[in-house]
């Protein structure tokens, strides 16, 4: 909820939005500053009484007394968590192909067949695509393959890299790349490649075989086993590199929660841990393509989400208390914002979201469109976020389009008329994908939002754990991790 203060004399016309949770209540402002305060001093600031002088330092520090602001360091703390509205996009997804051999319950990608019919992109579009993205005014461009799989359409994926680094050097800016792949079709010859042209590589791991392979059907093996093999040969790698002449990245892997993940948490967890990844992402399911489809069988509401969202994070926040390194990704982007007053880019959490202005989405047959989850609504035949064709767009067509422009109004918190008013409206954002494939409108309808209650679920959790001593240190120390 919004306050404005008039009553008391030491927050004259001072506004802030609150929210109470369990412990306290959290204040937060347009600067993005934020208290948590006890019920009863609260109370003290809504009835007008006198503020003890430990509140009234704490409120004053965070730019909650208007006639004690330190606007230098206020405006420094704005200006660096809103640094990308400045920027252009940065991150550039490349669909190389459609073509894929899983066939994942959950896959938002629109994955046809190994043996469907034609859908990669050809060399021509994927050089495209690289003059594209470094048209950015961005001084940081990343490229991320995906699919479909994108080892599908190896010989283009080779080519591009190979040309993104030669424009890198052209142009001097620097040149992230990262593969997003299910390993199946992994090599080592191709693991030779993208290792020594220092390309990341993320993969999908869903927990233990029992899990993991029922939420990625594999037709032609196990898909857990050759996920892990690849987990195992690239972290060694890593741990064994020698050759100082470029770096080799630690592996990834992203978890996407379905129903069968549900009580199953410490398993997920340990499972990672067990290969050394250092984070685990619970990432919600997405109302979008398959998953969409098939809801009622793998599917969950808010409440179960995030019962499975708080048990997992305590269970990896006793992990760390025995010594034992793993950080929750949601967690670890969120205390960044709000302590470190730092953009972790994460594009879906951002006012306005990432569409087009943070990322742009390159499909196999060269469409061009706000974001990935654009691109999988235009693969089932409505191309509202489409923003252009590389063809016959250029970089500021794809700026001035009429989908870029909605996506930028309707993920603005300011026009949201429950966000506007949320005491987690500074370090939060919303979908316009997700609110149209979910609500059949871009603006949503953020009171029956289950995004909305998941995430406002999970800033309750951390701010809760925030009030409690050892948890708190275990997850502070998780922002340090992500500079």
């Amino acid at each position: 909820m919004a306050v404005k203060i008039k009553e008391n004399k030491k927050l004259d016309k001072t506004s802030f939005n609150f929210r109470k949770i369990n412990g306290g209540v959290v204040l937060s402002n347009d600067f993005g500053c934020h208290c948590v305060l006890s019920e009863k001093d609260f109370e003290k600031i809504l009835k007008g009484k006198k503020i003890p002088s430990y509140l009234e330092e704490r409120l004053s520090e965070a730019g909650f007394i208007s006639k004690k602001m330190d606007f230098d360091k206020l405006f420094s703390g704005w200006q660096k968590k809103n640094s990308f509205l400045y920027t252009g996009p940065g991150l550039n997804i490349f669909v190389l192909t459609l073509r894929c051999n899983h066939k994942c319950l959950y896959c938002q990608s629109g994955a046809l067949s190994q043996n469907g019919k034609k859908s990669d992109m050809s060399w021509q579009t994927a050089k495209k695509s690289v003059d594209m993205a470094f048209s950015s005014p961005n001084p940081n461009i990343s490229i991320e393959f995906q699919g479909g799989e994108p080892l599908a359409n190896w010989p283009v994926l080779e080519k591009t890299v190979k040309y993104a680094r030669k424009k890198q050097k052209d142009s001097k800016k620097n040149l992230f790349i990262a593969l997003v792949s299910n390993l199946s079709l992994m090599d080592e010859k191709k693991a030779e490649f993208l290792l020594k042209n220092e390309i990341s590589i993320c993969t999908s791991l869903d927990g233990p075989s029992f899990i993991h392979n029922k939420n990625r059907p594999f037709s032609l093996g196990n898909s857990h086993s050759l996920t892990v093999k690849w987990i195992k040969y690239f972290m060694k790698r890593h741990d064994e590199q020698k050759d100082l002449s470029y770096r080799i990245f630690k592996p990834s892997a992203l978890l996407t929660v379905s129903k069968n993940s549900l009580g199953f948490h410490k398993e997920i967890i340990d499972e990672y841990v067990s290969l050394g990844l250092e984070s685990i992402f619970f990432r919600p399911l997405s109302p979008i393509g398959y998953a969409a489809k098939y809801w009622d069988k793998i599917g969950y509401n808010s409440k179960e989400f995030l019962s499975f969202y708080r048990k997992g994070l305590e269970y990896i926040i006793s992990l760390n208390l025995k010594g034992k390194k793993i950080s929750e990704k949601t967690a670890q982007m969120l205390l960044t914002k709000i302590f470190d007053f730092k953009d972790p880019g994460f594009l879906d959490l951002r006012c306005p979201c990432g569409a087009s202005v943070g990322q742009i989405a390159y499909n196999w047959d060269g469409s061009i469109y706000t974001c990935d989850e654009g691109r999988m609504i235009g693969w089932e035949g409505d191309d509202f976020f489409k923003a252009g064709d590389i063809n016959k767009s250029s970089y500021k067509d794809i700026i001035n389009s009429s989908a870029t422009k909605g996506c930028m109004v309707t993920s603005n918190l300011e026009n949201q008329p429950m966000c506007f008013r949320c005491a987690y409206k500074p370090w939060c954002g919303v979908c316009p994908a997700v609110n149209y494939e979910a609500q059949k409108t871009p603006w949503g309808n953020i009171i029956s939002s289950q995004r909305c209650e998941i995430f406002m679920g999970i800033f309750d959790i951390l701010f809760e754990l925030l009030g409690k001593k050892r948890e708190s240190e275990v997850l502070k120390s998780w922002i340090s991790e992500d500079k």
